[in-house]
């Protein structure tokens, strides 16, 4: 087992027969030496972009590869993965003890280990560096491989100080070749990955954004908690998810409200004990069925390939945070859903954000910018998809699996109504110099008399009442609409509104105000029509019978996962690690009879087949 051709190593480690897409590619220049920065969608096999050339340069004498990665989990999941394949591979983290520790060290020092992950933190240590001095002096400093590269760029959504001192890596060995790899960089992440990790020399490999298996869908606020639970209940029901929740505390309130509900939902933010996230996420990595309600905290590096759905029940800050946490969905390529709330409150609230914070105004200029754009997806009539890929500057056509695709949203003329609801704001200023919240135009505009509109005698408004044919929730989608479309702004404590100077040309009739009507009461979670309405599936039940597997071939699947069960419960590692489910979905299809056949089965690699091979043919001869 020393051929250090890649793809024999991917035969031959992975279990795979070929690569897919640029990994090829990546593969050849990456072990030839040179300097690359991958920007490939998460479940598109990034890991395998810096792993083959580690193994090969490995079997080559040319040392150890240093997997830079940002958290525990995903060094755990991958050290056990690449270990039950055969490859040497170990971490360095503080759930090391002394002994442990050392011993590492010793495999390190040795030459003997493949791969060593270690946070940018760790790398960077004084005494760390002293020991890759030593490993480079010998000869046995084979690569170095950058993982979630986006984290060194400020224009991204994930900022770590700690990512800036890793260019060092190239002046203090500029002979060892560097793989930056990330699933989310628009054009100024990637100008800054380049700049501040020195890769200017590097090849740049860009794959497709595109995740088709995974549905978009964003709908209006109403009552989010019960629509939550509708889109889960309707879609996903006993399936493993993730809930995002902008505040620790409505991670808490959320998931103990599920659980009141019978969903197996489990909280996961900064502020809980050590000990209750790391147990948490154990759970959600080794168990089925699991909803993780979580904060931005959770979900970095976790490589569960079954995760059926990622909901937002609030806001992301940009298009890349939204990209990368419905990333999450779907990395085994099976049928998934990305579905957000979104109301009025979210936008006043993360534009807040960015203008009470301390940063430059140049930095949340930028920031503004990429709310504006996340703000034009929730608020697009035309194809989510088309959208969110063209973000990231790749063409596309309508996909036909997002929520305007299969339900087009009716728009209409509101060019009327925007100039009411803004000359509305206008009179405010005109009466008294004063600006009012939402709530307080909304009742001017619908013509109600509260002691507000008393005490400021804003019955005499011209526009009191010229938008009583409307309702409340309608009212309200057209302000945010018209937040969202730059022509007003909410500021301060109190959410005030006053109007841009874009406003002038609305007001004036210059411009056609087109919006999305206002859907009054949302029957479903998803906003329309279930999937079983539809007639269309995203289960993973559904996405097993869609592998064709017919009674026997269904009994054999169901026997061979509670095999893998105990085998990863056994090994303390979660059971997609010792196999993915359509590995073991092939496996019940053919049927193998004998080693060899096993042997041809994707997914299975020399060392697994050595090691499980004449077991997993005695479950699929018990059934």
């Amino acid at each position: 087992m020393n051929d250090s051709r890649p793809l024999n190593i991917l035969q031959e480690v992975f279990g795979y027969g070929a690569f897919r897409g640029a990994q090829a590619e990546i593969i050849d220049h990456v072990t030839g030496g040179g300097d690359a920065l991958v920007l490939m969608p998460t479940g598109g096999g990034k890991s395998l972009c810096y792993q083959v050339p580690a193994i090969a340069r490995h079997r080559g004498k040319q040392g150890v590869t240093v997997v830079v990665s940002p958290l525990i989990a995903l060094m755990h999941d991958q050290v056990g993965a690449l270990e039950e394949a055969g490859v040497h591979a170990a971490f360095l983290n503080s759930t090391l003890d002394t002994e442990q520790y050392l011993f590492v060290e010793r495999e390190l020092m040795s030459g003997r280990l493949v791969m060593l992950y270690a946070a940018p933190e760790r790398v960077t240590n004084p005494r760390f560096l002293a020991q890759l001095d030593s490993l480079h002096e010998r000869g046995l400093l084979s690569l170095f491989a950058i993982d979630e590269a986006h984290c060194v760029s400020q224009w991204g959504h994930d900022f770590r100080s700690e990512y800036l001192a890793l260019s060092l890596l190239h002046e203090r060995y500029a002979d060892v070749p560097r793989i930056a790899l990330t699933a989310t960089a628009d054009d100024s992440t990637r100008a800054d990955i380049i700049q501040r990790l020195k890769l200017e020399e590097a090849r740049v490999f860009i794959s497709s954004f595109d995740r088709p298996n995974i549905r978009y869908a964003i709908v209006e606020k109403d009552e989010p908690r019960k629509q939550l639970l509708r889109f889960i209940r309707d879609e996903h029901e006993d399936e493993a998810g993730v809930v995002y929740c902008q505040s620790r505390k409505k991670v808490e309130e959320t998931a103990q409200w599920l659980s009141s509900e019978g969903i197996r939902a489990l909280p996961y933010h900064a502020g809980l004990d050590g000990a209750v996230r790391q147990k948490h996420q154990d759970r959600f990595l080794r168990e089925d069925g699991i909803v993780m309600v979580a904060t931005i905290a959770f979900g970095m590096g976790i490589d569960k390939p079954d995760v059926r759905f990622v909901a937002h029940l609030d806001l992301p800050k940009n298009i890349e945070a939204y990209y990368q946490e419905t990333g999450r969905a779907g990395r085994d390529g099976g049928p998934s859903d990305a579905w957000m709330t979104y109301g009025l409150a979210d936008v006043v609230n993360q534009r807040r954000m960015i203008d009470e914070s301390p940063a430059e105004e140049d930095f949340k200029q930028v920031q503004r910018g990429k709310l504006d754009a996340l703000l034009a997806l929730a608020e697009a009539t035309d194809c989510r998809r088309v959208r969110l890929l063209g973000y990231f500057g790749e063409a596309s056509s309508a996909c036909g699996n997002c929520d305007n695709c299969l339900n087009p949203p009716a728009t209409w003329d509101a060019t009327d109504a925007a100039r009411k609801l803004l000359s509305c704001i206008y009179r405010f200023h005109q009466h008294g110099g004063r600006r009012f919240g939402a709530g307080h135009l909304i009742d001017v505009l619908r013509g109600k008399s509260t002691e507000k509109v008393a005490q400021y005698d804003h019955q005499a408004l011209s526009t009191f009442g010229v938008g009583a044919d409307r309702s409340e929730q309608q009212w309200r989608a057209v302000l945010r609409q018209l937040i969202a479309l730059g022509h007003v702004v909410a500021e301060g404590e109190y959410h005030t509104l006053a109007l841009t100077d874009s406003a002038r040309a609305v007001l004036k009739g210059g411009v056609e105000v087109r919006l999305r009507e206002a859907n009054e009461k949302p029957k479903r979670g998803s906003g329309g029509k279930s999937s079983r309405e539809r007639g269309t599936r995203t289960s993973s039940k559904a996405a097993v019978e869609a592998m064709d597997l017919d009674t026997g071939a269904q009994q054999r699947f169901e026997a061979l996962k509670s095999w893998r069960g105990e085998v990863a419960k056994e090994h303390g590692l979660p059971a997609y690690v010792i196999f993915q489910n359509v590995t073991l979905a092939e496996m019940a299809r053919q049927h193998p009879q004998s080693l060899d056949d096993l042997a041809g089965i994707s997914g299975v690699g020399a060392k697994k087949l050595e090691a499980y091979g004449r077991e997993l043919l005695r479950v699929l001869e018990a059934v």
